[in-house]
């Protein structure tokens, strides 16, 4: 755990949780008012937990080379959440009311 300080590793875990949090804020939302795009959009936040979990997983273990495929790992995960997370935004834009349709 030589790798980040202590700081940064506040930082590191406050935000996998802060983010596990909002998944479940959202999800509950969504249940609440049947609203599948909110649950959808909980559902794509989760590659970016799991890149989230693999790089502090990395960093744990001192970045040690036999763990290297996390860091490939995280980097598929980014690239996936990213691209889940816009398809789970415009859903949620196109299931919005009307009036609150962003325009242009």
């Amino acid at each position: 755990m030589h790798a980040l300080s202590l700081g940064t590793w506040w930082i590191h875990v406050a935000s996998v949780f802060e983010w596990l949090l909002a998944m479940v804020l959202i999800a509950q939302r969504g249940s609440r008012g049947s609203q599948m795009s909110m649950i959808w959009l909980s559902a794509a936040m989760i590659p970016a937990l799991i890149s989230a979990m693999a790089a502090c997983t990395w960093h744990l273990y001192d970045n040690a080379e036999s763990l290297r495929w996390l860091v490939t790992l995280q980097a598929s995960t980014t690239l996936l959440g990213n691209v889940t997370l816009a398809i789970a935004a415009w859903n949620l834009q196109r299931d919005a009311p009307v009036d609150m349709k962003v325009k242009g």
